[in-house]
């Protein structure tokens, strides 16, 4: 579905880092940087730095978001009551192409986008083909009939390297998702350590 597939071994290979755990990451082969330098000792990063890489690591996860979408809703974590950087998850999980993905209807966040954008789901029964849109507790995601007998659903949902997790339902049988709960960091399956209290220093500074 996705054809996205060197960009996602860049964004694993320049963040030195499996982040999405997938088991044809060129770091399972390769641990180190693209390039011809990439094999170079790096320095110890600045407090900037770490930073930095924290919000690339994040935005990378779901799909490299654009920095105007990504700094939009670190605004709204913080119009929110709570800890930001909790309330940042929250929203980033709240997202349709976020749901697809852990609901393992496609194998990919970049698959989800597209599977999302071209228009193979609904919530409460209606079309919505806007990746970016927030699901509330309670929706119900669901592949559009006419979609479910496709290849990348029917491969997807049979991946055995992740699996669902609590704060959705998932029937695979029907191809529905339930968003039973809004999750904090800790309930979240990242492969990698996430660091959400350094994006939230970066945009503050």
């Amino acid at each position: 579905m996705s054809k996205r597939h060197t960009q996602k071994h860049k964004i694993d290979r320049r963040l030195g880092e499996n982040i999405w755990g997938r088991p044809k990451s060129p770091l399972n082969a390769r641990a180190y940087g693209p390039g011809q330098h990439g094999q170079r000792r790096k320095g110890k990063l600045s407090d900037f730095g770490l930073q930095l890489r924290a919000k690339q690591k994040l935005k990378g996860y779901y799909g490299s978001i654009t920095e105007k979408s990504f700094r939009r809703l670190y605004g709204e974590a913080t119009r929110q009551k709570g800890d930001t950087g909790e309330i940042l998850i929250g929203l980033l999980e709240s997202r349709l192409d976020a749901i697809v993905y852990r609901a393992k209807f496609v194998a990919t966040v970049f698959a989800a986008r597209q599977f999302v954008s071209h228009g193979h789901v609904t919530v409460n029964g209606k079309r919505v083909n806007i990746p970016s849109y927030t699901v509330k507790v309670g929706d119900v995601v669901e592949v559009k009939e006419k979609s479910k007998q496709l290849a990348v659903v029917l491969e997807a949902t049979q991946l055995a390297e992740r699996d669902t997790p609590d704060y959705i339902d998932v029937d695979h049988t029907k191809l529905t998702a339930k968003y039973v709960r809004v999750p904090v960091l800790a309930d979240v399956p990242y492969p990698v350590q996430m660091e959400p209290n350094l994006v939230i220093e970066f945009y503050s500074r």
